[in-house]
């Protein structure tokens, strides 16, 4: 039995806080800890592992008892291939060796920034073809730890509700991987969050013999394989099933004479003697954060969950008009002066808050990524175009009328909301490719007269590195948009790079102004109109 994760096992929970960012504020790495202590054998670098920077990941790695593999990364100041993280590993059981090969994706790992700026992850495929065969002689069987996405390129699957450009994904690594060896190989994937073989194997997972396998994300499910080789005699005689275990969500309200009781989880269903040890601490170690009042919300309906999934692929979003014009008012203290605009992608914003009392963990959990606040000089030209691109990405009247897009998941094309000094009004056109900007004006003044004066505006990590498979990058924009329209290449401005996180900077103006209310920023001003000429 080897126990194995398929990465991203950082970003995305509140534990995550326990990381810090900076080794000064380090106190665990939950994650790597946890799984140690359970005994895993085996991991692959996410690129959620690099949110917080190569030094964090360096002080978190010390908590991994087990390898951490990447054969494609490279460049850190912080931290070195075969001394920090390893290309490959081999494992022995029952007397027959499983050799192990990590891949990351290439498309969506945050690279660039200034801290580490060689930093770089190199093609999945050259890494694989460079490194299997010295592997695959000497071991019985290859497992790919590949955390670059099912499919190849564009490719709709798992969490997204439309198509997500993942580059160089599964489809092309096995494909590559095949011709280079004759033993049997597994592609353990991650990234795109499938759920793959839920009933068995799928005929459509195999890729040249090379079976592809994934269990989805956020422990919803446990995925198991089996295999059974015959000596010598490579793929020509070799036996695998996969399957699903699903794992148990707990509901303790949900009383026992209730149908769906028998399939949550209860007392005894895991294992009480591991979480006292080894979890406990951890919860104990976030209980003082977790429940920090940050302040108070009043007149919650416009920045509910509901209504910000609602709103935000489709119109005005309350809650990131509330989030921008706080950063813009924040940046009052910046050590570089005041900004004209912020910015935010709607796929950011996970979730609302509701009236009351306001934790930190619930604003963690309406913006649980780890972004830093970026701040770049751009043109009135540039703010048009920019804002011509994002006409193309918002979610039009005839998708949502005529398609299968749930409005909970990720709808990945990049669609940006902005601060009250920008206004303007969508004109769909005819088709994505028509859609435009109009109207535009730029702290109340109309962007036709002010096309070469210069505006600061702030931008998130993820967009401000291109947006990865949202394109912000020069690339096509993904997510369902048709006709290959291409996108603005937002990595060309020169940063100024703050190195706030954006997330403190919102809760320290939550913080400072008591109440999130309609006098406070929680409002829907029509600064975005959206409608066909």
């Amino acid at each position: 039995m080897l126990f194995i994760s398929g990465g991203d096992d950082h970003t995305g929970s509140v534990f995550d806080e326990l990381l810090g960012w900076s080794p000064e504020g380090f106190v665990a790495d939950p994650a790597y800890r946890s799984y140690s202590a359970a005994g895993l054998d085996i991991a692959v670098l996410g690129n959620h592992e690099f949110d917080r920077g190569c030094e964090v990941l360096k002080t978190g790695l010390a908590d991994a008892t087990f390898p951490v593999l990447s054969a494609n990364v490279h460049g850190s100041k912080f931290m070195a291939m075969n001394k920090d993280y390893s290309c490959a590993a081999i494992a022995e059981a029952k007397g027959m060796r499983i050799g192990f090969i990590g891949l990351t994706t290439a498309v969506d790992t945050r690279v660039g920034q200034e801290s580490d700026s060689d930093l770089a992850v190199s093609s999945p495929v050259e890494a694989v073809r460079n490194l299997l065969p010295a592997v695959a002689s000497i071991c019985d069987v290859v497992v790919i730890l590949s955390h670059c996405g099912y499919g190849s390129g564009n490719h709709m699957s798992g969490k997204a509700a439309t198509n997500r450009m993942i580059g160089e994904g599964d489809f092309d690594i096995a494909a590559a991987a095949a011709p280079l060896t004759d033993k049997p190989i597994v592609l353990i994937g991650g990234h795109s969050h499938t759920r793959l073989n839920a009933e068995g194997i799928d005929l459509d997972n195999m890729i040249e013999g090379v079976l592809l396998t994934q269990a989805e994300a956020n422990g919803a499910y446990l995925g198991e394989i089996a295999m059974s080789i015959a000596a010598d005699q490579g793929r020509k005689d070799w036996f695998s099933s996969v399957s699903l275990h699903k794992v148990k969500s707990r509901d303790d309200r949900v009383a026992a004479d209730d149908p769906k009781y028998a399939d949550l989880e209860h007392d005894g269903d895991y294992d009480a003697e591991f979480e006292t040890a080894h979890i406990a601490p951890l919860l104990a170690a976030l209980d003082e954060k977790l429940t920090e009042i940050i302040g108070t919300v009043e007149d919650g309906e416009l920045v509910s969950t509901e209504r910000t999934i609602a709103d935000r692929y489709i119109r005005e979003c309350a809650i990131a008009n509330f989030m921008n014009d706080a950063l813009v008012e924040r940046s009052a203290t910046f050590a570089n002066g005041r900004i004209d605009i912020a910015m935010f992608n709607a796929t950011g914003l996970a979730s609302g808050i509701a009236e009351g009392p306001l934790t930190f963990k619930q604003w963690f959990d309406v913006m649980p990524y780890a972004d830093n606040v970026h701040v770049a000089t751009m043109s009135g030209a540039q703010i048009q175009e920019m804002l011509d691109n994002n006409a193309k990405r918002i979610l039009r009247p005839e998708e949502l009328t005529s398609s299968d897009i749930k409005l909970d998941s990720f709808v990945s094309r990049g669609f940006l909301h902005f601060s009250k000094g920008v206004r303007y009004r969508i004109d769909y056109g005819s088709s994505a490719q028509e859609a435009r900007a109009v109207e535009v004006e730029i702290n109340g003044q109309p962007l036709a007269e002010q096309m070469d004066k210069s505006f600061t505006v702030a931008f998130n990590t993820y967009i401000s590195l291109g947006g990865f498979g949202e394109s912000w990058n020069g690339k096509p924009i993904g997510g369902g948009v048709a006709g290959d329209l291409p996108s603005m290449d937002l990595r060309q401005l020169t940063y100024l790079h703050t190195g706030l996180v954006y997330r403190n900077e919102i809760i320290a103006f939550i913080r400072d102004a008591g109440v999130v209310s309609p006098q406070t920023g929680v409002v829907l001003d029509g600064r975005l109109q959206a409608a066909a000429a």
